[in-house]
Formats: structure tokens, sequence, C-alpha cells
């Protein structure tokens, strides 16, 4: 078996397409249709067939792919072997984080690594709860947040937990709720929102709110920044739901704890088998760890 086909539909079958396949590994779409027409001749078999405009993997292929993602896994390890072997873990590795869980997490991890041969190159995404796992095709850690806890994935992905995250109430320090240590769902369904994107974790609290009280929360606006937020929530009488680690960045802008219903978010960090194995992934992760347990346990700044 010719290692290069694994891994070609190992990638075909993490990206969906050829020509995601060709952009990713700098090739032509061309240049890896022949190359997947190659691998066929080899195997002696249909590994693809057509799929709307694009193909997609047969059941052979994904036999094939699975076995790629395998020889990928033990290829990094023999890689992270040598490296112990020299006692060193040094590299690029880089990082697609979710902009809020990076603010306070990157930082503490940049100083950790200060001295290390470790070159962390961070790009801020800030997308919908169920893209990020596509981004671990790119980057070796994916930092990520949900409401709901998972370790384990079906797409092979996997999986270390950072940190719950609690999600507050945010609103004016003049509002008539910040006189209070807590909020309810009822104190909060009767002002208008400041809310996210759907499918963003933190509009499950809002959902969360509606069910507890029966009425439907008025959302005003839907915006991702949370300095946007908190400026829009500073200028009158909207409440919104913004993470307690880093924010409210001013005074003019108060957090309340709210009671009733769950309302936090885990923050995680989502790999590839192959890449969780590199020394200097692993290294980035652990300093990833002891920073989210820092905050675990203060509870905040």
């Amino acid at each position: 078996m010719d290692v290069r086909h694994l891994d070609l539909l190992r990638e075909l079958d993490a990206r969906g397409s050829v020509t995601a396949v060709a952009a990713a590994t700098h090739r032509t779409p061309s240049a890896v249709s022949q190359q997947l027409r190659t691998a066929e001749r080899s195997f002696g078999a249909a590994l693809v067939e057509p799929h709307g405009r694009g193909v997609r993997l047969t059941d052979a292929g994904k036999v094939l792919a699975a076995a790629g993602r395998d020889v990928a896994v033990a290829l990094s390890e023999a890689q992270a072997r040598w490296e112990e072997f020299h006692g060193t873990a040094a590299g690029t590795v880089s990082v697609a984080a979710l902009p809020s869980a990076a603010t306070f997490l990157l930082p503490g991890v940049l100083r950790a690594l200060a001295d290390e041969p470790i070159e962390v190159v961070c790009t801020d995404v800030d997308i919908a709860e169920a893209a990020y796992a596509g981004r671990a095709v790119d980057h070796d850690i994916v930092i990520a947040h949900s409401l709901t806890r998972a370790t384990v994935r079906d797409d092979g992905l996997l999986v270390h937990q950072l940190v719950r995250e609690p999600l507050d109430i945010a609103m004016a320090a003049g509002h008539p709720l910040a006189t209070r240590a807590t909020v309810t769902p009822e104190d909060v369904v009767a002002w208008p929102w400041i809310g996210v994107p759907l499918g963003y974790p933190f509009d499950d609290v809002r959902l969360a709110v509606e069910e507890a009280t029966g009425r439907r929360v008025e959302v005003r606006q839907r915006v991702r920044d949370n300095r946007l937020v908190e400026a829009l929530v500073a200028a009158g009488e909207h409440v919104a739901v913004l993470p307690r680690f880093t924010a409210p960045a001013g005074e003019e802008v108060v957090l309340r704890p709210l009671t009733g219903v769950t309302s936090g978010r885990h923050v995680c960090a989502i790999l590839r088998p192959d890449r969780a194995r590199r020394l200097a992934v692993r290294r980035v992760l652990e300093a990833l760890v002891e920073v989210a347990a820092g905050f675990a346990v203060s509870g905040g700044r």
C-alpha cells in the first residue's frame, strides 16, 4: 500500500471535496483527481463515486480512509518518540480559538511557554458551536465551547475539557436589576435582550429562560462580539448573556448570576488524534489545562 494514497483518502474524508483537498495540500483539483484514479488502480476498487457536483468515498474508500487515520497517528507517535529521545518539544503549534475563551486562556499559555522553543500561532474564530470541530482539519488545537460536556465524538476527534465558565446576565450599572445579587428567569424575561446569532451556545440560555417562564424573550439585536454586546447593554435597558471570566471590560456594565436554569459553558480543546501525538502540541495542551485550572479554582479574575 502507498501511504500517500491512504493519506489522500483521509484528507478527502475529512475535507469533503476534491477542491478542498487541493487547496489544503497546494495541488490543483485535476492533480488530486488524477491521484485518486491512480489509487483506484492500485487498490483495484472504486474508492470514490459521483455525489452532487463532486464525489464522495465509497465503502471501500471509507475503509482505507480510516486506515489512513491510523497510519497518520502511528507516524505522529513515532515522531513524538523521536522528539522525546532528543528531550525537546519544539516547533509551531496552530490554535484556532473562540475569542472570548482565548482572552483568558492564551495569555497564561504564552507566559508558560515563553522560555520553550514552541511557537503558538493563534487564529480567532467566532462561529456556531457545531462548526468548531471542522477547524481541527487545519489546526493542531481548536478551543471551542458548548453548553454540554462531551469527551467522545463519533468523528474520531479528541475532546479535552478545560473549564466550565459561568454565563451571567449583563446589564447597565444603573439597571433596576443591578441592585440584586442574583436574577431569575422571571426577572430577565421582562426586559429586552441583546442576543447572539442562532446556533451559538449563549442563545441556549435564552431558550432555557423561555422554557422556564413560558414567555418569549424580546431579542432586539443579535451580534457576536462581546465588547459590542457590552456597549449596547451599557447604553440602555437591555440585558444580555456574557461569560464571567472576561466580562465586563469596564464599570458601566455589571454581571449577575442567573439562578433557576443551567447557565454555563464548557470550554474545551478539540484535536485530531494524529496531531495530538506531537510533543509540542501535548505541551501546549498541558499549558492550557494548567491555566484553565486556575480559573476553575478562582471562579474568574
